[in-house]
């Protein structure tokens, strides 16, 4: 009899609510800020890039929001994911730990983002809006959200980081199959593109360059909306999907995780993985959770709690977060999903209020991991994945020194199928192995100098520098 390593929920085990952590944390994320007045924003600040739905669900303090029909029906095409335990990685390691990881690569756009751009489609939908206009790192978002859309007959513009635009053509081809047109970021065709431009006519752009880009087309546009993969509220409230279902399937293996990771760019991938966990910890159990972000982009890590613009050309409105500062543009890593200056405000108030730690590790060291996971597992993981599976193995060798069993469930957030042409690089020897010094970081951190500071601000990073 096989040893049992998936486990499997039914599509009536979907969840039909979307869990808000606001209501169960202990200090709320501090409001977004005018940054003309200074002053806390209200909704019609965002009316002319939101539909008023997704608003309401960015401001809500309600615990649990119902998921629409139309939406259940579209995730259960792919959803529930299943849960596997990591057998052979396990025996390859020699560990006592036992580690599980959750898999959202079987989605049709091959990763976790389908779970906040079928309702982002949905609502805009509902409102009456035909297009959509977007940022993309890698890829992933710019895929998801151009599925989405084509689903509720909406079109779709996508502006894709440069060096993401170069390194993954078939990305690009993903979005153009399901009907979104992408655009190379930044480009000519808006003024904050034309502007980065004019200053760095080589630049490999960043997703805050592409996030002003589409801003800039939906704030003035009256039938276009923005939309966007991580950050807001909104975003990382419907990812919370992952988490409910990890649950529900960590009871089925009768384990209960000692340590929850997620690889952390924006931050929806961790919250949808560890928001339910998080909610546990509040209550008493005992669960580390773990953010793994890039040495080379390490807003967690290194980055300093302060208000700031959410993208590089001061379009948005003044979010609380840790941050590098918004002109911050990292190298062209292959984890393009990852390549954002400053993280969510909820996944930074977490920090902040120690629910969460965070970690940051190499290019290179990822890679290796990410190769040791494929041998074993079988599966060939994202680049951004690689971060949360290096922590899952440090925390499994960690388990094997101390001679104790430890429990870990990380979130595969999508395959890497799309991302051979960085695992040729690494089989080559041609992968930089960046990390960002503290010369860079004090470098970057000067354009948030004069913008407001939020309670907590210390001037120091998490590691305390």
């Amino acid at each position: 009899m096989p040893v049992q390593t998936c486990f499997q929920l039914k599509t009536s085990d979907i969840p039909k609510k979307w869990y808000n952590i606001v209501a169960d944390m202990p200090n709320p994320p501090q409001p977004p800020l005018n940054p003309g007045t200074g002053e806390p924003i209200g909704p019609e600040a965002l009316a002319p890039l939101f539909p008023m739905a997704l608003i309401e669900q960015e401001v809500s303090a309600e615990q649990w929001i119902d998921i629409p029909e139309e939406v259940l029906d579209i995730y259960a095409t792919w959803r529930p994911t299943p849960l596997y335990r990591a057998r052979r990685l396990e025996k390859e390691l020699g560990t006592p730990a036992k580690i599980f990881y959750k898999y959202e690569g079987v989605s049709p756009a091959g990763s976790h983002k389908p779970n906040t751009a079928v309702p982002q489609a949905y609502y805009n939908k509902q409102a009456g809006i035909k297009r959509i206009s977007t940022e993309t790192g890698a890829g992933q978002w710019g895929s998801a959200i151009s599925h989405a859309c084509r689903m509720f007959g909406l079109e779709t513009l996508v502006y894709m980081v440069k060096v993401s635009y170069q390194q993954k053509p078939y990305r690009r081809s993903m979005i153009k199959c399901w009907g979104g047109e992408v655009i190379a970021s930044p480009s000519t065709t808006t003024k904050a593109g034309s502007t980065i431009l004019e200053k760095d006519p080589d630049s490999t752009g960043s997703l805050g360059i592409a996030i002003s880009e589409a801003v800039e087309v939906a704030a003035t546009s009256d039938d276009t909306n923005y939309s966007l993969g991580s950050v807001l509220n909104h975003v990382l409230l419907h990812q919370t999907v992952i988490g409910q279902e990890a649950e529900k399937q960590m009871e089925m293996a009768g384990e209960y995780p000692d340590v929850v990771i997620g690889c952390c760019g924006g931050g929806s991938n961790l919250a949808g993985i560890s928001n339910s966990f998080i909610r546990n910890k509040i209550n008493g159990k005992d669960t580390r959770i773990v953010a793994v972000e890039p040495a080379s982009c390490p807003s967690l890590t290194k980055g300093i709690y302060s208000y700031d613009f959410g993208d590089t050309v001061q379009m948005t409105p003044l979010l609380p977060s840790f941050t590098l500062g918004h002109d911050f543009v990292p190298p062209g890593i292959h984890a393009g999903g990852l390549r954002y200056h400053s993280v969510a405000p909820l996944t930074s108030q977490l920090l902040l209020d120690n629910l969460i730690e965070a970690k940051a590790y190499r290019q290179l060291e990822c890679f290796e991991a990410a190769v040791t996971f494929c041998r074993t597992e079988g599966i060939i993981p994202a680049p951004e994945s690689s971060h949360a599976i290096r922590q899952a193995i440090v925390e499994a060798q960690n388990a094997k020194e101390e001679g104790k069993e430890r429990t870990i469930l990380f979130n595969l957030s999508g395959h890497g199928h799309f991302d051979m042409s960085a695992y040729d690089s690494y089989f080559a020897g041609d992968l930089i192995d960046d990390s960002m010094d503290e010369q860079g970081v004090q470098s970057a951190l000067k354009a948030i100098a004069e913008l407001p500071k939020p309670a907590g601000y210390t001037g120091k990073s998490y590691a305390g520098v």
